[in-house]
């Protein structure tokens, strides 16, 4: 029992829950808006914005921790797609945009050679490696991500629903929009240190999309991609800490495997 609470695994257990809080709210837009090609546009433009914050420090430029280099770089990569799919379909614009991340994730990276394996560390992830800071900044985002979907959640089912009716009614959908974006990209960043990169995508859209399957209404949705997320990361968790493997490959594992379950449910009944 001593082993199981040891810090490193009761900071993996406080990352998974916030990691289900972000899933649940942010996630469950992400699949009502049709926009699920985003997290994975994100996530990557993260890993250029944390190569920059790097490259910045090194050169005795400006001092920016490299989550936060990736949570702008995130956000601006995400109103730019949103600001380019007035005139292209969104999903052009987050493919474009997602290639010129990468290309830029590149380019920092070959100028840090010696210090890639911090960027690097973004696109794994490891549950059992978060610090202190960490869990503080997941922690900060994750509220920053619940007050403004409280604030604008009427408009933001509106504008992912039925963005021409939420015009028609009055709302500056654009905004809202550029709103929805920008709470979406803050929280995959949120699970980049805990999943990596490669991994967010089933963390983030696989819970909601799941709950989307079998849920009667909007509010069970929500609750629904919370408990799945919250299980799988415990899953992974647990299985990790007894068969060392990575906890967040079986977590994301979970995820996905429940979404197919989801829709194999669904069909049966």
């Amino acid at each position: 029992m001593d082993s199981i609470l040891q810090p490193y695994i009761i900071r993996s257990i406080l990352a998974i829950l916030l990691i289900a809080v972000n899933a649940s709210v942010a996630g469950s837009f992400t699949v009502f808006r049709n926009v699920s090609f985003l997290v994975a546009g994100a996530s990557h433009a993260a890993l250029a914005g944390a190569a920059l914050a790097i490259v910045l420090t090194i050169y005795g430029i400006f001092n920016l921790d490299p989550i936060v280099g990736g949570a702008i770089f995130a956000v601006f990569v995400a109103l730019s797609a949103g600001y380019a799919a007035r005139d292209e379909g969104i999903n052009t614009a987050i493919a474009i945009s997602f290639a010129m991340s990468m290309s830029l994730a590149v380019l920092f990276i070959s100028i840090i050679r010696e210090y890639a394996a911090r960027v690097w560390g973004l696109l794994m992830g490891d549950l059992f490696l978060l610090t202190d800071h960490d869990l503080t900044l997941m922690a900060i985002s994750t509220l920053f991500v619940l007050i403004v979907a409280m604030l604008f959640y009427r408009e933001f089912l509106f504008v992912s629903f039925d963005m021409e009716g939420a015009l028609a009614f009055g709302i500056n959908a654009s905004i809202v929009n550029y709103l929805l974006l920008t709470i979406i990209a803050v929280s995959v960043v949120v699970m980049l240190k805990g999943v990596g990169a490669i991994l967010v995508y089933a963390m983030f859209v696989a819970p909601a999309a799941a709950a989307n399957e079998v849920a009667r209404k909007i509010s069970d949705v929500f609750i629904l991609a919370f408990v799945i997320a919250a299980l799988s990361g415990f899953f992974g968790i647990l299985v990790s800490f007894y068969a060392e493997v990575s906890p967040g490959a079986i977590a994301a594992l979970m995820a996905s495997l429940t979404y197919f379950l989801s829709v194999a449910f669904k069909k049966i009944k």
